[in-house]
């Protein structure tokens, strides 16, 4: 069995999609992340709203506190 952090690891510079407590979801490639906090770095990401697309990042932090789940 896997544990989440492995998971994390394992999606490095691929897409995932993090929902966030707001209903705000980022679908972008995994670009790094810190362990005591889970904060994410995503690079071409989609910013979600609703389930429209509203905006594009080239870079964006997620703060570890807001996010929901990340997946893979």
């Amino acid at each position: 069995m896997e544990k989440p952090l492995q998971i994390l690891h394992a999606s490095l510079n691929n897409r995932v999609m993090v929902e966030l407590r707001s209903g705000r979801a980022y679908h972008g490639t995994l670009d790094g992340y810190d362990i005591p906090h889970m904060n994410l770095v995503l690079k071409n990401a989609d910013e979600i709203i609703h389930g429209e697309s509203t905006s594009k990042h080239n870079h964006i932090i997620v703060r570890g506190d807001n996010i929901i789940y990340v997946s893979p």
